[in-house]
């Protein structure tokens, strides 16, 4: 039987974290929250050989990562989807910084995007980002390099457009 406060624990401790790397990932908190919770939903079933792991969390961000890869490659049925039904009328928009961040970071390389997440939204050293991404630890520095400034100059240029605009 699967020790389930450790579980209870475990997800209460990482659930947040998780959600926040894969809706950097995604751009869109819906899928997102699918992803993450059949991420869970997987680590639950296999909670014995998780727990075991020195980095369950890892373990869990990995599958939610393949997870949200798996339902990119089916966007055009969702587009379809969106099309015949629309928006969902009770979420709430997010704040204007917030879809600026987003639209800046889908420009982003896939690994420039997922150093960043990995590093500054769960703020994990990075040597362990290394480990995670498979990657040296010089190439995720300079995939953080890289992307700051790509951001940095994507987020200026909304600023002088917003300027423009107010003028």
């Amino acid at each position: 039987m699967p020790d389930i406060d450790g579980f209870d624990e475990f997800y209460r401790g990482s659930r947040q974290r998780l959600l926040g790397f894969v809706y950097v990932l995604t751009g869109n908190l819906a899928e997102a929250q699918d992803a993450v919770q059949e991420a869970y939903i997987r680590a639950w079933q296999r909670w014995s050989t998780v727990s075991g792991y020195d980095d369950p969390e890892a373990w869990v961000r990995v599958v939610a990562s393949r997870i949200a890869v798996s339902r990119w490659r089916s966007l055009r049925s969702r587009a379809r989807a969106y099309l015949r039904h629309g928006v969902e009328a009770s979420v709430p928009a997010p704040s204007t910084e917030t879809v600026e961040v987003v639209a800046a970071l889908r420009r982003l390389p896939e690994a420039q995007r997922t150093a960043i997440a990995l590093h500054y939204l769960l703020g994990m050293p990075v040597a362990e980002v290394a480990r995670e991404t498979e990657a040296p630890v010089g190439t995720v520095k300079a995939r953080l390099s890289r992307g700051r400034a790509a951001l940095a100059g994507l987020l200026a240029v909304v600023d002088l457009e917003e300027e423009a605009a107010d003028a």
